[in-house]
Order: C-alpha cells, then sequence, then structure tokens
C-alpha cells in the first residue's frame, strides 16, 4: 500500500523524517539490478480508446494481464524466466473473455534484446496467431497484436527502462533528484512483424527516449524511487495482410510518456504508468483510400508481491 504523507503538517514532518533517514540522500543514489532471486507478482492493464479525428470516441478496449518474475524458469547465462498466470480482454470494455492458451504459459526473457530467433525480448511471435478466446473464438488479427503488445509494453518499461544497462546510458545513470539520461534505447528501431497478418518491414522507431529522477516516495512499504521515462517524437510502419491478396500499410505518430517506482530495496519495479498518443493514416486498396485514425492508451502496472 502507497503510504500518503500529507495528513497534517506534525505528523507530514514526522513521517517525511523518518522516511528521509531511510534513505542516505549525502550519497548518491544506486539503482541497481532487480533481485533475480525474489519471485514477483504483478497486475497490468492496458486500456486502448479509439478516436476519430473529428473527437469522437468510438470505444475502449481493455487487455488484462497476471504475469510473474519465477526464478525456477530462469536460464544460466540465457535468460530470466516469467510465467503468465492468466490474460483477459474486453472488447469495447464489455464482456471479458479469457485466452486460455496463455494461461500459466512460461518463456524466458533473453539477457539480450532478442532472441536467436530474433524475436524483440524473446516474446514467442507462434503464440499469438491463430489466437483463440475461452469460447472458441479466433481473436481478430489487430487485438492479437495488441494481445502480443502487452508483454512487450510490460518488459519495455519493467525490465528494459527500469533496470540497468550493460552498454549505453540507463536507469543506473540517474544518482541525484533531478538527474536526467538519455537512454540508451533512443531512436531504435525494433521490428514489429507478427506471423502471417502483419509482415516484415513493419516497425517502430522510437524518438529521443529520457529518463530522470523525480524523486522518492513509498510503495508497498518501502522506500522508491520516482522516474519518469519520455519517449520523444516516435514514428512506425505496420504492413498489414488482414486476408489474403490484400495488403494495408499504416503510417503513424506515437508519443509515450510515464513513471515507475523502483524499489530502493529489491529493485523491482513497485508501480508503472504509461500514456501514450498515437496519429495514423492507413492507405487501403480499395476506396476511399486512405483513412486516419487517433488511439489513447493508458497503461497500469501494479507490484502486487508484498516482500515486506
Amino acid at each position: 500500500m502507497k503510504r500518503l504523507y500529507l495528513v497534517g503538517p506534525l505528523l507530514f514532518l514526522a513521517t517525511l523524517n523518518a522516511f528521509a533517514q531511510s534513505v542516505d540522500l549525502t550519497h548518491p543514489l544506486v539503482l541497481k539490478q532487480a533481485d533475480e532471486n525474489k519471485d514477483q507478482h504483478f497486475t497490468m492493464e492496458s486500456r486502448l480508446t479509439s478516436i476519430t479525428p473529428s473527437g469522437t470516441v468510438l470505444g475502449t478496449d481493455v487487455y488484462r494481464l497476471k504475469i510473474s518474475y519465477d526464478p525456477q524458469y530462469n536460464v544460466p547465462g540465457k535468460g530470466k524466466g516469467f510465467r503468465c498466470l492468466a490474460f483477459s480482454y474486453s472488447p469495447g470494455d464489455s464482456v471479458t473473455l479469457g485466452i486460455p492458451s496463455l494461461t500459466n504459459w512460461t518463456y524466458v526473457l533473453p539477457d539480450a534484446g532478442t532472441d536467436k530467433s530474433g524475436q524483440v525480448l524473446g516474446i514467442d511471435h507462434a503464440r499469438f496467431e491463430q489466437i483463440k478466446d475461452d469460447q472458441g473464438r479466433l481473436i481478430p488479427f489487430d487485438k492479437a497484436y495488441h494481445i502480443y503488445n502487452t508483454f512487450v509494453d510490460f518488459h519495455a518499461i519493467c525490465s528494459v527502462f527500469a533496470n540497468p544497462a550493460e552498454a549505453g546510458q540507463s536507469v543506473a545513470d540517474l544518482h541525484h533528484i533531478g538527474d536526467e539520461i538519455v537512454h540508451h534505447a533512443a531512436f531504435s528501431q525494433p521490428p514489429t512483424h507478427l506471423g502471417s497478418h502483419i509482415a516484415e518491414g513493419s516497425f517502430f522507431k522510437n524518438g529521443r527516449i529520457t529518463l530522470n529522477l523525480k524523486g522518492l516516495t513509498e510503495e508497498n512499504s518501502g522506500a522508491c524511487a520516482l522516474i519518469g521515462y519520455d519517449s520523444g517524437r516516435s514514428a512506425f510502419k505496420m504492413i498489414m495482410h488482414p486476408m489474403a491478396e490484400m495488403e494495408v500499410v499504416v503510417n503513424g505518430y506515437s508519443h509515450y510518456w510515464g513513471d515507475i517506482v523502483k524499489s530502493l530495496d529489491n529493485h523491482w519495479v513497485q508501480r508503472a504508468t504509461l500514456v501514450e498518443i498515437v496519429a495514423s493514416e492507413a492507405t487501403l486498396p480499395m476506396p476511399p483510400g486512405k483513412t486516419h485514425s487517433m488511439v489513447e492508451r493508458q497503461i497500469l502496472i501494479r507490484n502486487v508481491t508484498d516482500t515486506r
């Protein structure tokens, strides 16, 4: 539980003093790799709202993930083990549909950015090809992509942004409140193809990603660093084949930002947020030829492991 300090001036000062004593601000903060020996459990909710260029809200899809880090699935020298406990989604924020094939699915997050097959963060594309809901219905390819992308988002925030890197600037270079760095993933261009529906040549190009140490806070009864991140102006291209002999090319703009609350004890993320604005133009092989759309995404990740 997060403790609120603004509960009256006397209690605020006493609590703030006790909090300050638990963190030595006379020395630079050291933001380390998350403790690999401690299992962790997380919930993640991603809300995707579609908006017309005129400002009309078309609807909101909600994607919900329960995921754990489990050391027993680690592969020494190769990567860290994760287990998807459950995944569900609500098209139009209505009925909630489970995805049985993802329940208790385990995978290894590679120490490098991709696995030996070139898959981003080692997330298996095949797992999301022809994926079905708990009613036995095939999930539309665009929603299947967002399900896949939920795992990418989780690790981009909790593994890439929140942990030190072997090369390039990272969270480990933030030592004092107010520090800001350009993250090593800035201007990177990971591929975004997925199965037969989203073809090779698709990509997402990050902008000037920055991280800044905004201050200290408390989450799950422990002292934490509050880290802000911002993607800068990003761009993407999606080459989609919604059906045989049909190609739709989408070019677009993205800007995302958020906060990461990182424990100063075990260095695991305790809470994280993301807000993203996406504008895109789709080129169609039939009239009207081109369409435009806007999407707003909001993500909330919570660490539900009480380690104290």
